[in-house]
């Protein structure tokens, strides 16, 4: 029961559509332009970089919460909370890749896998960055 309110908290953070909002905030649907999805990269392409910095934030940022909020809030004494949180992180690409409020069609998940790397492991993220 754990694991599956673990990818429900998940899958509601990653409905949190950075791109997109970014996108609608600027008066442009960015899944109308270049390839489509609601990706940092596609927000990149069709609206600049500092969009796609702020988009990548925004999609690491919502699976470090995501994952936190599991880890130390709610299952803080649980046996198997580093499992419970790399289903959280599961969770949150599932709802990036697949918000039903946009007819399922999302990003690719890879900021919010980036997310989910550093909530697990902070230095192995860093070791990759460098």
């Amino acid at each position: 029961m754990e694991r599956i309110i673990s990818v429900l908290i998940g899958y509601a953070f990653g409905l949190i559509q950075t791109g997109y909002i970014y996108g609608m905030m600027n008066h442009v649907d960015i899944r109308k332009h270049g390839s489509g999805n609601a990706g940092t990269t596609n927000a990149l392409r069709t609206l600049g970089w500092k969009a796609g910095i702020i988009t990548f934030i925004g999609d690491c940022l919502k699976c470090v919460i995501a994952v936190f909020l599991v880890k130390f809030l709610i299952y803080a004494q649980h046996e198997q909370v580093q499992l419970l949180a790399i289903y959280t992180g599961l969770g949150v690409v599932l709802g990036h890749n697949y918000p039903f409020y946009l007819k399922f069609k999302g990003g690719k998940g890879i900021a919010a896998t980036a997310g989910l790397i550093f909530a697990i492991h902070p230095l192995m993220f860093l070791s990759i960055a460098i």
